[in-house]
């Protein structure tokens, strides 16, 4: 929009604050005024118009108030709204917090929406094999409690978690039961990490690629994330990074990493804890896959090596179990675990009873201990399946991958500049589907790199899934809508 196009009237009996609202609102409601547009500072437009910059203030904070623009320090009025909604007397959009617009990239969202699509064969979401769940023990165990504990499945339970629950997993991790903090899955326990430890502004080092997950919500905090290489796992990379920016904390899944299941061994964790001592740096040790190896001991965790109480540890039981039981834990020194409670308490009294009840029995019966090598050898099955077919069906330049110690996942390159992005447009019209490697890394690289769970799918229909897939990299290959991308 023109500016110079509005007019202002004293004689229409309308004050002119109000008639400056409705000249800018109906321009971004028809578009001639697009979201992201900066509108001009206050002085410059009372100037243009004649009027006291008091009276474009009043107009740019009622516009601020129905949801259409936003005020930024330093980027000054920026329209933020599409067309409203008739019926609405405000945009929801424009009304987001700034902390959500950080992080709005719908990734994880899409991830439940795939995995339940019959159509689609998925490699996307990393999640357990519900065939493979004990459904029959699970539900004999939860009759019982539900008969004998009905009062205490439904009552208040405490924030912290129930007392034989944070003891039976006191005694698998080999700390103090005062040391756990239930949690509604290892997710619920990044969020009230960056929400206790992160003002925005502050640096947080992450493994590059890493989950997904933590990058959106350290992003969400206003954090300035820095990526480490974790597979090749250069120290000395490390230690000039955290001389360079002074992260807040250290951020890393060091046994069968996700996405590329890469495991950091022994000398370099210890190696790790001396740098993290050295300049005082708490790290974030998340460890959901830990008990899912194949024929290979895991090095010892971070947790249990660290000497000087620099670790939060995050485990969960959605990826040995089940996804949809949103069940997890914390592990740290007493302290930090208070104050976690603190906040967790704000937005969740407490973690379902019913949950916790059930999975001590399955800890305390070596139900879960039988139930982890059932798992161990089928995912070792399923991996092996997922290689062989890639290998079978695919030249090593078109889509290659290596075999990993344990894990749900293979982390796959792309050849022939194939964009992963494209790559997905093309597979999902084929019934399968990936995640794309460039939503793992805080600065949007991985754009031919490509993430594939094997773990909840049966060998035969992975083998059919990456024929699917391996046919679309081809057809995207030789695609002229392809060799003009890739001019581009």
């Amino acid at each position: 929009m023109n500016i110079a196009q509005i007019t202002l009237s004293h004689r229409q009996g309308i004050p002119l604050y109000r008639q400056l609202v409705f000249a800018l609102a109906h321009a971004i409601e028809q578009g001639e005024i697009q979201p992201g547009e900066q509108l001009p500072s206050e002085r410059a437009l009372g100037q243009h118009l004649g009027i006291s910059r008091t009276t474009v203030v009043t107009a740019y904070q009622e516009l601020e108030a129905q949801g259409l623009v936003r005020r930024q320090v330093g980027r000054g009025t920026i329209v933020c709204a599409v067309a409203k909604d008739p019926h609405a007397s405000f945009a929801w959009q424009g009304k987001v917090a700034r902390g959500a617009l950080r992080a709005s990239d719908p990734t994880l969202r899409l991830l439940g929406e795939i995995s339940v699509d019959p159509t689609i064969i998925s490699f996307a979401a990393g999640i357990a094999a519900l065939d493979l769940f004990p459904s029959q023990l699970f539900q004999e165990i939860t009759a019982r409690i539900w008969r004998e504990q009905a009062q205490r499945v439904v009552e208040l339970g405490p924030t912290d978690g129930l007392l034989e629950f944070r003891q039976a997993v006191a005694t698998m991790m080999g700390v103090r039961p005062s040391q756990i903090l239930a949690l509604s899955g290892s997710q619920q326990g990044i969020d009230l990490i960056a929400r206790c430890l992160l003002d925005p502004g502050d640096s947080v080092l992450l493994d590059a690629p890493g989950y997904l997950g933590a990058i959106q919500i350290f992003q969400a905090a206003g954090a300035h994330l820095i990526g480490w290489d974790s597979i090749h796992a250069d120290l000395n990379e490390l230690e000039d990074l955290i001389v360079r920016y002074r992260p807040k904390l250290l951020y890393t899944t060091p046994t069968f990493q996700n996405p590329t299941g890469h495991t950091l061994s022994r000398q370099t964790r210890l190696r790790l804890l001396e740098l993290a001592a050295r300049y005082h740096l708490p790290i974030i040790e998340d460890d959901p896959y830990r008990d899912l190896a194949f024929n290979f001991k895991p090095p010892p965790t971070l947790l249990s090596l660290d000497t000087q109480h620099l670790v939060i540890y995050l485990g969960t039981f959605s990826k040995t179990l089940a996804s949809g039981l949103r069940l997890g834990w914390l592990a740290a020194p007493e302290s930090i675990v208070n104050h976690l409670a603190l906040l967790k308490g704000r937005s969740d009294l407490f973690t379902t009873s019913l949950q916790q009840l059930v999975v001590t029995e399955l800890l305390r019966s070596g139900i879960y201990t039988q139930h982890i090598k059932n798992m161990q050898r089928a995912y070792a099955q399923r991996q092996a399946a997922m290689l062989g077919e890639l290998r079978r069906s695919s030249p090593p330049d078109l889509i290659s991958s290596f075999a990993v110690q344990g894990g749900l996942y293979l982390w796959c390159q792309l050849g022939y500049g194939i964009d992963a992005r494209l790559a997905l447009q093309k597979a999902l019209q084929a019934g399968v589907a990936f995640l794309p490697g460039e939503v793992f890394y805080p600065d949007g690289r991985g754009q031919d790199e490509l993430r594939l769970c094997f773990s909840a799918i049966p060998p035969s229909k992975i083998v059919e899934g990456v024929r699917r897939l391996t046919q679309a990299l081809n057809e995207l290959r030789s695609a002229p809508k392809q060799e003009e991308h890739l001019r581009r």
